[in-house]
């Protein structure tokens, strides 16, 4: 069984988008979905600086837009049987559209307001986020609660992912947990806590707007891991997950106990791929960061969704 994984905010790198553009039908699918974001995606994703990109507005939608580019550069129009989807914070935006119970559309008016909405609450209260990687899992936690931070995303491989102002982040990462490194992310906010919770509210006001609809292949929530069979409660799980917390180690988990055989992750790729090094030992992984991994990208496709 093969899993298709979507990476978060803060995977965007300047220029990454940038050797996609020869692929053909990638220009015309980037000014389609620019012009659902309005957001000029491509210039985004070739010649933006690294600022430009940080910024939430402009990093959420790009990212889901090079994850549905390459998936259809990949699969086609189709994806293939025999698969399970799963997608970091705003990669599981890039999930649900995958799967189908979102179309492609809808996904990227959500991204869009998601972004917009985000960005208006971390503006509110200067705030950020920063991955703590080693030390035990439960004094880590336990010391993140006591610097006034939330545990916003368990990743799972010993990374836990501290948000909260930036004055508690400095503080916190003056005095880290024992055996621990703390380190900030190139994010503008403090995404999975209580400081969204006005977007929250947009999101929900939106959803009533959007077509959920089941989804096509096993689709896993961040919530719990947990496939979601319901396009409406997985639309609803998609508004509260921006102030709750992402629990991508429990969606290894159930990659695992699902018997997956594969993971390959789509662009902006590399930090997914890198957890399941370190949380799912043994079973092999590839990120597709470039055209250049296509080929080799579709013998591992063929290679993991052979019944």
């Amino acid at each position: 069984m093969l899993a298709i994984v979507c990476p978060g905010q803060g995977s965007q790198t300047p220029g990454f988008l940038s050797p996609w553009l020869e692929v053909p039908g990638v220009i015309e699918h980037l000014a389609e979905l620019s012009a659902i974001t309005e957001r000029d995606l491509t210039a985004h994703g070739t010649v933006s600086d690294e600022e430009t990109i940080k910024d939430t507005a402009v990093a959420q939608p790009l990212i889901v837009a090079a994850g549905l580019i390459a998936a259809r550069a990949l699969f086609g129009e189709a994806m293939p049987a025999n698969t399970v989807l799963a997608g970091h914070s705003v990669g599981e935006i890039t999930a649900t559209a995958l799967a189908g119970a979102l179309s492609e559309q809808d996904a990227m008016v959500f991204v869009r307001e998601r972004a917009n909405a985000m960005a208006l609450a971390a503006a509110a209260t200067p705030t950020g986020m920063a991955a703590v990687l080693g030390g035990d899992a439960e004094e880590v936690n336990a010391s993140i609660i006591a610097a006034g931070l939330t545990p916003a995303n368990a990743n799972g491989g010993g990374q836990i992912v501290a948000a909260g102002t930036l004055e508690q982040i400095e503080g916190f990462a003056a005095n880290p947990p024992a055996k621990a490194r703390v380190i900030p992310l190139k994010v503008a906010g403090a995404f999975h806590t209580h400081h969204m919770a006005p977007a929250v509210a947009v999101l929900e006001e939106l959803s009533a707007t959007l077509e959920a609809k089941d989804p096509s292949t096993t689709l896993l929530s961040n919530y719990d891991g947990a496939a979601v069979s319901d396009g409406q409660a997985n639309l609803a799980s998609l508004v509260a997950q921006v102030s709750r917390p992402v629990r991508w180690d429990k969606c290894m988990e159930e990659l695992a106990a699902l018997g997956v055989t594969g993971i390959i992750e789509l662009p902006p790729a590399g930090t997914l791929v890198g957890l399941a090094r370190r949380g799912l030992k043994g079973i092999p992984t590839l990120a597709l960061k470039s055209p250049e991994d296509l080929e080799a990208a579709r013998a591992f496709v063929l290679e993991h969704t052979q019944a």
